[in-house]
């Protein structure tokens, strides 16, 4: 169902993921590039720097006292007693009491140099703070720093593509996808949807949700583009086929009895069988059914359905050929009430959308027996065809929800993803075949999961 779709579904992700990929390992190899020349250019600038700057003065006159200090050690006689801290303290504090200032002690002829030196020096440059330990050394680009960290995440894989894509993602800060990136597969995909008989305002829609969702998206490291991809798609195609959505078994439990359902649509779409599956999937849950006939115009309607009746064991509702459609339906309505019937299951002519008298008609049935839920039933072979019947039925009747018949043959899903969008009213159930077991009810998420899945 829906295969050659989802095939082009899936083209289109592959081809967004190939070329961000390609992107991806091309910024990666750049960034790999720049941080390999930034490490092997590091030691040759350490080995540069001390004769690019200048010794500090303390480190200058750290280095002076400790030769000279050494030097004046080998000069002392052994016999003499260096004078201690001790033994001055007491005269220098005499001194600095009395006012007199303290004499200077003769250089040592081991130090005299060094003071001479000291003296030539201006005093800022002794006192100037030494550089904070972050402002030593000129610090990498944080691009860089982050993309070594990456790279050396990797080790045991150093050749990878997941160790490109890494230093691409932290080295770069590139977005995986930029507008460039989508401008060719969005046009294929675009093809590809009105190839598929999707209607042009539902084509575009989903066009424009897929750029708003990845343009400038930039992909996690728990991520694969392939995921980026496929979560847009989702996305977009789950809003237009999910509009006007509710709960159909929910709506029936909750409605008065007897329920009366209308359905129309044009000849040969399989109108009277999906009356036929509904009527046993309603027996299924419980409830009971009648069918009533307003098919008063084609010969043979009524012995199409009766077989039908006959085969499930319902009560059938009709007139002579040439009837009203609304009393017969209005009728059926009346032993619905009288007989404590749950459901009511009218059939309507094969009206073309195009013909005045008969949508008319259905207009009718409208009026008089007000229905709680009308459907609209086409093939979802018959692609936009159907798209635009289900428009004009909706502007005649105002249709409650959509039924597609011969699903399971339908390669394209076109009308699927386009009826509910275009008339604001839900596709509520799906002809699988041709038994009357084969009706599904419509799911948009497990439709958007099918559409989504890998080929087969």
């Amino acid at each position: 169902m829906f295969d050659g779709l989802k095939k082009k579904l899936n083209r289109f992700r592959n081809d967004v993921e190939e070329t961000a990929e390609e992107k991806a390992e091309a910024a990666a190899d750049e960034a790999e590039t720049e941080a390999d020349a930034e490490a092997e250019s590091a030691p040759a600038d350490a080995a540069v720097e001390p004769e690019a700057s200048e010794p500090s003065d303390a480190d200058s006159v750290g280095d002076a006292d400790a030769d000279s200090e050494a030097d004046a050690v080998d000069d002392v006689p052994a016999d003499a007693e260096p004078a201690t801290d001790a033994d001055t303290a007491p005269e220098q504090a005499a001194a600095t009491a009395e006012g007199e200032p303290e004499p200077e002690p003769e250089p040592e002829p081991a130090t005299a140099a060094v003071d001479e030196q000291m003296a030539d020096e201006p005093a800022a440059d002794a006192d100037e703070p030494e550089p904070a330990p972050d402002e030593a050394e000129p610090r990498e680009s944080l691009a860089s720093d982050a993309a070594k960290a990456a790279l050396a995440e990797e080790d045991d894989d150093s050749s990878g593509p997941g160790r490109l894509r890494r230093a691409a993602a932290f080295a770069t800060g590139k977005v995986v996808i930029e507008e460039e990136d989508l401008e060719d597969p969005l046009w294929e995909l675009e093809m590809a949807l009105l190839q598929s008989d999707v209607e042009m305002q539902v084509a575009e829609e989903i066009l424009e949700t897929i750029r708003e969702k990845l343009i400038g998206e930039t992909r996690k490291q728990v991520q694969s583009t392939g995921q980026l991809v496929s979560e847009a798609l989702h996305d977009a195609l789950y809003e237009v086929i999910s509009v006007g959505q509710f709960d159909f078994d929910q709506r029936i439990a909750e409605a008065d009895k007897p329920v009366t359902l209308i359905f129309t649509g044009i000849n040969g779409v399989g109108k009277t069988t999906t009356i036929a599956k509904l009527a046993k999937y309603f027996e299924k849950q419980g409830y009971s059914t009648v069918l009533a006939n307003g098919d008063t115009y084609r010969a043979g309607a009524n012995e199409q359905i009766r077989e039908h009746a006959e085969a499930l064991g319902k009560k059938l509702i009709a007139h002579e050929q040439g009837g009203d459609p609304a009393a017969v339906i209005y009728d059926g309505v009346e032993y619905a009430e009288a007989h404590d019937i749950d459901i009511v299951l009218g059939d309507t002519a094969g009206r073309l959308h195009t013909s005045n008298d008969l949508m008319a008609q259905l207009e009718k049935i409208d009026r008089v027996v007000g229905p709680d839920l009308t459907l609209f039933v086409d093939e979802a072979v018959a692609g936009q065809d159907a798209v635009e019947r289900a428009r004009q039925f909706n502007d005649a009747a105002a249709i409650d929800g959509a039924i597609l018949t011969k699903a399971d043959a339908d390669s394209n899903g076109g009308a699927a993803i386009s009826i509910a969008y275009v008339t604001g009213k839900p596709i509520l159930f799906l002809g699988v075949g041709q038994g009357y077991d084969h009706i599904e009810k419509f799911d948009p998420e497990q439709m958007v999961e099918r559409l989504l899945g890998e080929d087969e």
